[in-house]
């Protein structure tokens, strides 16, 4: 399977692939606060690289469960300067994580190469132009409701058919928009408007979410539903979860893993292809 991106095309037809995840934010959930100048965002996005990432996420704006809005001009001022300099010393590809076309277009003139989006391009109707004329990549990503209210109370007639005709209905209104199809991939959003029950059944149907011939990105790195699995509520605890749910969505065939610690999940999708590659798993 091809992922055609505004750089080059990414084959994930053997080997599976992680997005390393650069928030430069002071508010993300996860690692907030910690890469909000130029040197320390460069530097972890370097990490990320030597340890394996072949795509950076780098984002300006968090979407946690009751964030706060920032508007354009602000995210570009925290996102822009990242992606140009990242950009002028490596030649992997970059991602903007908006879902403002100001934000986007403002990370595509800085050398990036994928828009993703949590909106499914549905926030800002300038997007899908904006994409169809950059070429560039895209995530479509499914949400209920927006970041400061989609965990009030998600319900779903079923969450695994309405994720998979979301995904349908965007494909072909952003086809007819003139996004290349061969650009799309598509993100089911766990933790976005999702109860516990909901982000286990998706991730069990993994392999039967995305339409044919399209990549599925998996985005559950240190959710918060795994507290609620889990003995211990810590950060620690949800990245030793994360990496057992990599490795099984490996197994289900999911080759696109956008995570926050890029070493321990590298390692966990080599042993699984290895096992795969032997036809003992």
């Amino acid at each position: 399977m091809i992922w055609k991106t505004r750089r080059h095309d990414l084959d994930l037809s053997r080997e599976a692939r992680v997005m390393g995840i650069l928030n430069v934010t002071p508010d993300s959930f996860s690692d907030g606060g910690q890469c909000t100048d130029l040197e320390s965002a460069l530097l972890h996005a370097r990490r990320m690289i030597h340890e394996g990432a072949s795509i950076i996420d780098i984002g300006g704006e968090s979407t946690r469960p009751g964030a706060e809005l920032v508007n354009a001009d602000e995210e570009i001022t925290r996102t822009a300067p990242v992606i140009a300099a990242l950009r002028k010393e490596w030649d992997g590809l970059i991602s903007i994580d908006t879902s403002k076309a100001s934000v986007a277009e403002a990370a595509l003139a800085a050398g990036a190469d994928i828009v993703n989006d949590v909106s499914g391009l549905l926030a800002d109707s300038a997007m899908p132009a904006l994409c169809a004329e950059a070429r560039c990549g895209v995530v479509v990503m499914h949400m209920q409701g927006t970041p400061r209210t989609m965990q009030g109370a998600p319900s779903y007639r079923d969450v695994v058919g309405d994720v998979k005709e979301f995904f349908l209905e965007r494909l072909a209104t952003l086809s007819a928009a003139k996004i290349d199809a061969r650009c799309l991939c598509f993100d089911p959003g766990i933790g976005f408007g999702k109860t516990v029950d909901h982000n286990l059944a998706l991730i069990c149907h993994a392999a039967t979410l995305a339409p044919p011939g399209r990549p599925l990105l998996l985005g559950v790195s240190k959710k918060s539903f795994m507290s609620r699995l889990l003995a211990e509520d810590s950060m620690q605890a949800r990245a030793h979860a994360t990496v057992a749910i990599t490795a099984l969505a490996r197994r289900y065939g999911i080759m696109l893993h956008r995570v926050h610690d890029v070493a321990p999940n590298i390692a966990a999708l080599e042993i699984t292809e290895a096992l795969l590659a032997s036809g003992k798993a």
